[in-house]
């Protein structure tokens, strides 16, 4: 027996069906030994055993986001960039003067947050702006989603881009109508080159913004998350292992993550990582692929042309040709290497369900963890019961649902936009869901995740009112089970956490309200008193 002590509430949720139940957890070292009425305590615990009681406090298992790109988050909380939405591209350049007023220098300034299909008015930003304002200073502007690029000419030039370069594969250079560059890159182009700005940042300062990440997501009762590749061109995936390994072998991971490196047909180095990360605190579960890009943008793939068309047959495109895809995903499989691939419209999805269903035949299960697809905005109900038949998970973000809830009819139609994020048809379905934020598309706050899930209205506004396709809401206990034991199973570690049932690691929030009894629309106001990995607090208000 290892060193004794509990923790006990009036309202912990043990699991689904154990929702709300008065008891205590009888923790050995860092997992659960027991789980006993309080009044029981006495019985199990040695004398003068350390007893924590959080009164009518809520203690659920550690939040796990199962879908975040952990450099980008620490990034754009941190001092090294500015964060910033924006309301038009006049007032995102205004911001970026402000912020450049605070770093002086000559090196890149970087921004992080606009979203043009929400500017008013709605139009693609160029270059001359950021031009007028930073003729020689080199500024790169990145979407809130993470898909495109806004760079100024001395941007361009520092990039190595002029007229005649070719975007990387499966990435693209928007043009005027003179066919001139606009200083707009999207999809792996983006990736590629942001890749450039990021290597001229300080490395101490990327290290302390990834130790003020971990505390940020402490503080909401994160305590597990999956760290995916942002792009499938090889040797840039965002995943920095490196980074892993120096905080390691320091002592400073206080919480667990899961490395999901891309997948480009070679697995020498998910390989290698995998034997590597075999502690309790970072693993290596599987890899990271794009099937295509985002329908607000057109770049997701679809069957049937946009409702809005760009230009006549507009369907979108994959980033990755079928074939190539179906290639990697079997080689993937039949090393026993879990793949998740991001699928947003139609056809990548039905694509992508076709070859993991082949992948599963031919080679079964992985031997870690769980194959998945990522996002899944615009299916059909055929398509989740293809899921359901192959086990395929749904890596879904429920604050997604909200961005924009007009966009999907405007890009997509209203028949296509009635089936989206249908979070109860996947539960009746028997498809597992794992929830995420996908940050930092959208902030990484915990209780939006939950909320946006059980009322589909945007936090805080409460609109629509009655939620967005209310027919898709869940109840709590689902969300929470989203939240914290669907993950679990995605990474191959239900049988160590996701609950909180004896032999399990003692990974669990207290919060300072019942969110099984709370107002649904209250709900992203509900704060964390404290958070334990391992049993011990790592975290405390």
């Amino acid at each position: 027996m290892g060193s004794l002590s509990a923790v006990r509430s009036n309202h912990v949720y043990l699991d689904e069906a154990h929702p709300d139940a008065r008891c205590a957890l009888v923790m050995d070292g860092d997992a659960i030994a027991d789980v006993v009425a309080p009044e029981r305590l006495a019985d199990v615990l040695p004398e003068g055993a350390p007893v924590r009681d959080f009164g009518d406090a809520f203690v659920c298992p550690g939040f796990h986001d199962a879908h975040q790109h952990v450099f980008h988050t620490a990034l754009f909380r941190s001092d090294l960039a500015l964060s910033y939405a924006g309301t038009s591209e006049k007032d995102c350049v205004r911001r970026m003067q402000e912020f450049a007023q605070a770093h002086p220098g000559d090196g890149w300034l970087l921004g992080q947050g606009f979203r043009w299909a929400l500017w008013d008015p709605a139009v693609p930003p160029t270059k001359a702006s950021l031009d007028a304002a930073f003729p020689n200073r080199p500024v790169c502007m990145y979407e809130g989603d993470l898909h495109t690029l806004w760079v100024n000419s001395a941007g361009l030039a520092a990039l190595g881009i002029t007229e005649d370069t070719e975007p990387p594969k499966g990435g693209f250079f928007d043009r005027d109508a003179d066919g001139h560059l606009t200083g707009v890159i999207h999809e792996a182009a983006g990736m590629y080159y942001v890749a450039k700005v990021f290597a001229s940042l300080p490395r101490q300062k990327v290290i302390d913004a990834y130790r003020d990440y971990m505390r940020m997501s402490l503080s909401q009762g994160i305590t597990s998350v999956c760290d995916m590749a942002l792009c499938a061109i090889p040797g840039t995936d965002f995943v920095y292992d490196d980074i892993y390994r120096e905080l390691l072998g320091a002592g400073q991971i206080p919480m667990r993550f899961n490395l999901y490196p891309q997948n480009v047909g070679e697995f020498d180095r998910v390989e290698r990582l995998q034997r590597e990360f075999t502690g309790s605190l970072v693993r290596v579960p599987g890899t990271k692929q794009f099937f295509d890009g985002i329908s607000s943008a057109h770049t997701a793939w679809l069957h049937e042309p946009y409702a809005n068309p760009y230009f006549p047959g507009d369907c979108g495109r994959p980033t990755v040709d079928p074939e190539v895809m179906r290639g990697y995903v079997l080689a993937a499989a039949e090393r026993g290497i879990a793949t998740r691939i991001h699928t947003i419209g139609d056809k990548a999805i039905s694509c992508a369900i076709k070859i993991f269903t082949e992948a599963r035949e031919k080679y079964g299960r992985p031997r870690l963890g769980m194959n998945a697809i990522e996002h899944i905005e615009n299916l059909t109900p055929e398509d989740v019961r293809a899921m359901a038949k192959i086990d395929l998970v749904a890596s879904v973000q429920p604050q997604h649902v909200v961005i924009d809830v007009t966009q999907p009819e405007r890009d997509l139609g209203p028949e296509r936009a009635s089936f989206m994020w249908p979070f109860a048809t996947y539960r009746k379905e028997g498809v597992t869901m794992a929830f995420g934020t996908d940050s930092p598309c959208v902030p990484d706050r915990a209780m939006e995740v939950l909320s946006c899930a059980v009322t589909r209205e945007v936090p805080r506004t409460n609109q629509p009112a009655g939620g967005w396709l209310p027919q898709e809401r869940i109840p709590m206990a689902q969300a929470i089970d989203a939240y914290t034991r669907g993950p679990a199973r995605l990474v191959g570690r239900e049988a160590e956490l996701g609950t909180l049932a004896p032999g399990k690691l003692a990974d669990f929030v207290v919060l300072d309200a019942n969110l099984m009894q709370a107002d649904p629309e209250r709900i992203q106001d509900v704060k964390a008193i404290a958070t334990y990995v391992g049993g011990t607090p790592v975290w405390e208000a």
